[in-house]
């Protein structure tokens, strides 16, 4: 490693680092605003000047930008020299000309870059006293505020949300000193990853619209480690408290899976927390069908009442904790529980899980995926089920541009070299998928299929890796060409999964990822589940594990006396009827969950949960990564986590096998020790046992203020702060925030360092992990490819000319049905639609916009033409208020609806839906 001298004091740095990365990495204070981590360098505000010397003889040296400049051995640079600083701080005052005095009011304020550097730099007093150039800010949609008077013109937000993430809809307009970055006219966002703008810029031009109605300083929020509910990646997340309610969810970063990045479903999606859904008190139906509120206490003994001595079952829930659902499991008897999704989805998840257990291919991190040299996605819209695994691809298919790069020795981090040198050249990403994705225009070869031929286009994909094909299968599926490309690779990545309710398109997957492997190739193979802990639920789940027709039929057999439903809504699982049937079969019906839903009409008891923000457990991700989540802020009185409901009612029953169960720490080394597929979850984070220096970890910053003021309405006295017994985190001020292990990190802040690029004081190097390692446990490793395919078969189409097949295709936005509840994002879920291709609307008269019903049901869906749509192929986005009757690829009849906006407002209004 090179070793370079800064101000006299020799520093080891490593190869291939700018000047920038290595001060950051070795503890200097070096202010930058263009720069970012993530995007590499282009030079553009230099702000990070310094003087270079060409050896010890050499008084005068030259400016250099630290951003732009390589390491080399034994180069001598100056940060805290005049001349240097002297620029830095010209620079500041240029960059502050037209910025406006507002930094008492503005949202960014206490967290912001812009004041940091300005400190850092020594800029105090302001001598431009002429006109300044103000701005019209423009409306960009419910999430995010635009404020362009603040802007410092870094183009650190087109280059990411152009250059990054791939959006279109955001640029820098005009020139000189009025460049505008904005929309060429007003409007929403089209990215599903612009919230992220709030964090890349270095001012208060992004800044969170949900915050700004309820507004608190930075320094107020109470924070803890946490992990998104929102879909299987499993990304980190710091979701922000005040008074009670959530107020905030910032990026967490992690190595392995995030980033510094997150999606807009994970930034603005926890809003449900506080939703006016929530339910707030336990309540016991009496004879009249009304619920009565009780007390914790009253609720603890009546759940008891209800469970002991019963014949009890269990539904668990891929949304709850695996510890919450390990709990339930050891109530009622693994052969009572079922995972609580349709039969079809627990099958698909199964074979998942056996996959992922067995594969020689390597199971790829989001940080690995980014490494890949070519990618086919078989029958997935990535952006849709799997957000931050789409902004990982995008970045996979500029590894072309960084081989290019490599031959001309020019770094990584040169970016606009690197973008100017590749031009359009990308690694090559094939899609074989029904309809048209949103990483279509990153795609070199697109295939529009149905499930079915997807999946005999996949094996006949595998049967040609292996020997020489001789042909294509048909006219659209270029098997002979796809094959050179993957053939071609060494780092080649299959993605697949559970979206299209088509088994046989994983079993393909697995069968093309043994076919490529070699010593020569790392394969890499994803299977995208649908929830935050469906994978962990698969895991967990016993062979012959009952589904809920197996306990549908159980209950109308007259052997369920109790039936206890963890945190899920079955009428968004299965069709209303079978519900029906499962529920008018028990006697005893009780419902754990946080927000109340047509499964509580049916139940005796119904208590209310805490979320996972408010919570302590476990979530699997679809690598098979284990990550804990602390609670953020101790849950209002009424309402208990999952977890503590189970273990205080199976003790007030009297449940021996739970007399030693006391705390998370008990339940979650229990689940190891019972679960040979979980051994490993002891190590996703510390227990509650441990301290930092001896002493707890706050999750409240040093500046966190008006602890009495808070409620002062109610007491001018502070109250003892509430004791956290479950984790090694405090709800005060007091402790001690440093040195603790990466999953436990609450928040990021350093002196001089107050908004969140303050990062890299936490990181072992500018970039890299943290220095308390990443957070979570891989619970799956590549192996020797033990996985014996069951010869699953593709399904055939339907041989009507006229026939339509119902072909499920989540959105971001409206199929998760937690984040539907939240502020702002429901602003972005469409109504319930249905897509056809150009030729069945034709065929069947329909034109965009029109109204059509399906199988004569009541619920009528707005018509959307997507010209890539596969003929006999309509789409629906299941989770949309109206599309619960829907049942996924089955066979449908298609009729004109009339009148049908005004009979549909009325339909989904009455049945508490998101129009």
């Amino acid at each position: 490693m090179p070793k370079i001298l800064v101000d006299g004091c020799e520093y080891e740095v490593r190869e291939g680092a700018n000047v920038l990365e290595a001060c950051l990495s070795a503890g200097l204070d070096l202010p930058y605003f263009c720069w970012h981590p993530a995007m590499g360098s282009v030079g553009a505000c230099r702000q990070c000047a310094l003087v270079q010397y060409q050896d010890e003889n050499d008084t005068r040296g030259r400016i250099v930008m630290g951003c732009m400049t390589p390491v080399s051995e034994g180069a001598i640079f100056s940060l805290g020299g005049d001349r240097a600083s002297g620029f830095r701080k010209a620079i500041v005052e240029s960059l502050m000309l037209n910025h406006p005095h507002d930094c008492a009011v503005c949202a960014e304020g206490g967290e912001c870059h812009l004041q940091d550097m300005t400190v850092m730099t020594g800029h105090r007093d302001r001598r431009y006293r002429g006109r300044k150039n103000t701005h019209r800010n423009q409306y960009l949609g419910p999430l995010i505020n635009h404020e362009m008077n603040r802007c410092i013109t870094c183009y650190r937000c087109t280059r990411y949300y152009r250059d990054y993430a791939g959006g279109i809809d955001l640029a820098a307009l005009a020139s000189h000193d009025h460049v505008y970055f904005g929309r060429h006219a007003e409007g929403t966002l089209e990215s599903e990853f612009a919230g992220n703008l709030v964090e890349v810029c270095p001012t208060g031009v992004f800044t969170d619209k949900t915050l700004v109605g309820s507004y608190t300083r930075k320094w107020d929020l109470q924070s803890a480690p946490s992990v998104c509910a929102g879909c299987a990646v499993g990304c980190n997340t710091l979701p922000g408290e005040r008074y009670g309610k959530l107020k905030r969810v910032h990026n967490r970063f992690n190595a392995e899976v995030n980033g510094y990045f997150l999606c807009d479903r994970g930034r603005y999606g926890s809003g449900y927390v506080n939703s006016d859904a929530r339910l707030n008190y336990p309540g016991l139906r009496d004879t009249d069908g009304r619920f009565n509120a009780l007390d914790e206490q009253s609720a603890t003994a009546e759940f008891a009442s209800l469970i002991k001595d019963k014949r009890l079952a269990g539904i668990g829930s891929p949304r709850a904790s695996l510890e919450s659902n390990y709990l339930l499991r050891e109530l009622v008897g693994a052969t009572n529980f079922t995972a609580g999704v349709s039969s079809a989805e627990q099958a698909m998840l199964n074979q998942v899980a056996e996959i992922l257990v067995a594969t020689s291919a390597l199971v790829p991190s989001i940080a690995d995926v980014e490494t890949a040299d070519a990618v086919l996605i078989l029958g997935e819209d990535v952006t849709h089920t799997a957000p931050r695994l789409a902004l990982a691809l995008r970045q996979s298919v500029r590894n072309k541009a960084y081989e290019m790069a490599a031959e001309l020795k020019l770094q990584s981090w040169q970016d606009a070299a690197i973008r100017n040198l590749a031009q359009e050249q990308r690694s090559p990403l094939v899609s074989m998928a029904p309809g048209s994705t949103r990483l279509d225009d990153i795609a070199e070869i697109k295939r529009h299929l149905a499930p079915g031929e997807i999946a005999t286009g996949a094996y006949a994909l595998a049967e040609a890796l292996l020997s020489a094909p001789s042909s294509d299968v048909d006219e659209t599926t270029s098997v002979s060409e796809i094959a050179a490309i993957l053939r071609a690779a060494k780092r080649p990545l299959i993605v697949a999964g559970t979206s299209l309710c088509e088994p046989a398109i994983a079993d393909a997957a697995l069968k093309i990822a043994e076919a490529l492997s070699s010593s020569e190739r790392r394969v890499m193979l994803s299977l995208i589940v649908p929830e935050a802990n469906s994978l962990g639920q698969a895991l967990l789940l016993e062979q012959g594990a009952p589904d809920l027709s197996a306990l549908t039929a159980s209950a109308e057999a007259g052997e369920i006396d109790t039936l206890v439903i963890l945190e899920n809504d079955l009428y968004r699982r299965v069709p209303g009827a079978e519900v029906d049937r499962l529920l008018n079969a028990v006697p005893d019906v009780i419902v754990l969950d946080c927000i109340e839903t047509p499964s509580c009409s049916a139940a005796s008891l119904v208590l209310p949960t805490a979320t996972a923000i408010e919570s302590e457990g476990t979530f699997v991700s679809m690598e098979g990564r284990a990550q804990r989540y602390f609670p953020v802020f101790p849950v209002s009185e009424g309402r208990r986590s999952a977890l503590q409901w189970l273990l205080s009612g199976a003790a007030a029953a009297g449940i021996d096998s739970f007399a030693q169960l006391q705390h998370v720490d008990d339940v979650v080394t229990a689940c190891a020790a019972a679960v040979p597929a979980l051994s490993r979850i002891n190590d996703a984070a510390p227990g509650q046992e441990y301290r930092s220096h001896g002493m707890r970890i706050p999750r409240q910053p040093h500046r966190y203020s008006g602890r009495t003021a808070m409620r002062a309405n109610v007491s001018v006295h502070e109250p003892k702060q509430t004791q956290d017994e479950e984790s090694p985190l405090s709800y005060s001020m007091e402790g001690l925030n440093r040195d603790e292990p990466g999953s436990l990190l609450p928040y990021v802040w350093a002196p001089g360092w107050n908004s969140n690029q303050s990062l890299h004081k936490f990181q072992a190097e500018v970039g890299g992990a943290l220095r308390g390692g990443t957070a979570g446990v891989r619970l799956i490793e590549s192996n020797s490819g033990a996985y014996a395919s069951s010869g699953v078969s593709a399904s055939p189409r339907p041989t009507s000319e006229n026939a339509l097949e119902l072909i499920p295709r989540p959105r971001i936005f409206g199929s998760d049905e937690l984040s539907a509840l939240s502020e702002g994002l429901s602003e972005l879920i469409p109504r319930a639609y249905l897509e056809f291709s150009p030729a069945d609307a034709s065929l069947h008269g329909l034109e965009a916009g029109d109204g059509v019903t399906v199988d004569g049901g009541t619920v009528a869906f707005e018509v959307r033409i997507d010209p890539q749509l596969r003929q006999s192929c309509v789409a629906y986005a299941p989770g949309l208020a109206g599309c619960q009757e829907l049942k996924p690829r089955t066979v449908v009849q298609i009729a004109k609806a009339q009148d049908w906006e005004r009979d549909n407002a009325a339909l989904i209004a009455s049945d508490g839906g998101v129009s």
